[in-house]
């Protein structure tokens, strides 16, 4: 075999040899690195696909909010049903003067001038319908005018106090001029209350009385018993 064949044999053979060598290389490293990246782009790729909603899917997710939104929109109406309901009728001992002290707003008053015992004013009371209470141990509070010229005690000692409920009546007897010198001042009104710390008093129409000095009895039951005495001062 001559020196040109020997050498192109020589060639042949290391080529082949850096073929094979090159093929080991790629077979170690080139192909699983790109058979893993196309295997992790893959699973990404389907991850995304299937988090990623259809365009082609019906739109039931989005209703399926609204409905629950709409559910707690009726928990809502039944919350406010529930106010509603607890906004009930108050209770019927709430009104003023039930099984309490009288107040003069509880009470209907009248006023009669009488002539018995040199002329006195008879005040009457009695409950407003519906209405039960009690007046307590003591005297009217009474006066005229609004420089409040108050009656003072006709008797020496307060009398019980008294329960008033549909048309049981209580009376007072008002001497209004307890003086015999001429004077005095005119007055068609009277202001009575129960006692001095009532809060709201009742005007009660007398017709025309002179006054000065004026007195009341005790509320009593009978109006025999409220004639108050003349208490003249000279």
């Amino acid at each position: 075999m001559n020196r040109t064949c020997t050498a192109r044999i020589r060639r042949v053979a290391l080529t082949a040899a850096a073929a094979a060598a090159l093929a080991a290389s790629v077979t170690a490293c080139g192909p699983a690195e790109g058979e893993g990246s196309a295997s992790g782009g893959g699973s990404g790729a389907s991850a995304a696909a299937s988090a990623a909603p259809s365009s082609d899917a019906p739109q039931g997710g989005s209703g399926g909010g609204k409905t629950a939104g709409s559910s707690s929109n009726g928990g809502a109406s039944g919350k406010d049903r529930g106010s509603s309901s607890g906004g009930g009728s108050a209770p019927s001992g709430d009104k003023k003067g039930y099984g309490q002290s009288c107040g003069a707003n509880d009470l209907t008053f009248s006023a009669r001038s009488q002539s018995q015992a040199g002329g006195y004013i008879l005040l009457s009371a009695h409950a407003k319908p519906g209405i039960t209470c009690t007046i307590p141990s003591g005297l009217p509070s009474v006066s005229f005018g609004s420089k409040g010229i108050e009656a003072q005690p006709a008797e020496q000692s307060v009398g019980p106090a008294i329960k008033l409920s549909g048309s049981k009546t209580v009376y007072a007897g008002i001497n209004p001029k307890t003086t015999k010198a001429n004077g005095g001042v005119e007055f068609t009104f009277l202001i009575a209350a129960i006692g001095t710390s009532d809060p709201n008093p009742a005007s009660v129409t007398t017709g025309s009385v002179t006054v000065d000095k004026p007195i009341v009895t005790n509320w009593h039951t009978t109006p025999t018993d409220a004639v108050p005495g003349d208490g003249t001062d000279n």
